[in-house]
């Protein structure tokens, strides 16, 4: 990923907050010579080496997998906020851009049993029904109901490469900084507000 030194994130802790945050990402490789790409929740974790890893699950039916075993290379690619900037926001002229949060995350895949895949399954349907006022558990599904999860397969990825981008106006100066961000608040676009808000994590 292209990234300008200004906007590189390298503080391992923001992105480990970041991928946490943003889980539902981009699997890219390539099978049979074409690019292929799903769209699934991908969790960071920590192996039982105390390494972290990524994790998630394909359906068996996703004929992605069959690159795997030719090539186990793989993108994983994350996003956060994103909104446009328009240069009118400025006191000079200049051009509109794009402000932004992503993350990619360049690694090897393999393929867990089918114990790990349901392992795997417990926790991600537990982090997201924590909130809920009856939650799920995976434990709690009948054996009809589980009998779906042979149609997926697990996989771990160990991470080679992170790459870290966060793109704020960072090159812009405090009076247009501030003027970005309430020309994004006055949007009342959801995204547009969440980058206004990341902006000024960034700069009090």
């Amino acid at each position: 990923m292209y990234t300008p030194d200004l906007y590189k994130n390298e503080d391992p802790e923001s992105i480990r907050t970041f991928l946490k945050e943003n889980s539902f990402g981009i699997l890219i490789n390539q099978t049979h010579g074409k690019l292929c790409a799903t769209h699934i929740p991908i969790e960071l974790e920590v192996n039982s080496d105390g390494k972290e890893i990524l994790q998630g699950h394909l359906s068996k039916l996703n004929p992605q997998a069959e690159g795997f075993a030719e090539n186990d290379q793989v993108l994983a690619v994350f996003t956060g906020p994103h909104s446009y900037i328009s240069s009118s926001w400025y006191d000079h002229e200049n051009v509109p851009t794009w402000n932004y949060i992503a993350v990619h995350v360049y690694g090897r895949i393999k393929i867990v049993d089918e114990a790990t895949s349901i392992e795997q399954l417990k926790k991600l349907v537990d982090k997201y029904e924590v909130n809920s006022e009856n939650p799920v558990r995976v434990e709690n599904l009948s054996a009809r109901t589980m009998r779906e999860a042979r149609g997926i397969f697990g996989f771990e990825i160990e991470i080679d490469e992170i790459q870290a981008t966060k793109k704020l106006s960072q090159n812009r100066d405090d009076h247009n900084y501030k003027n970005i961000i309430s020309e994004l608040e006055k949007t009342e676009n959801p995204q547009a507000i969440a980058v206004a808000k990341e902006m000024s994590k960034c700069r009090k």
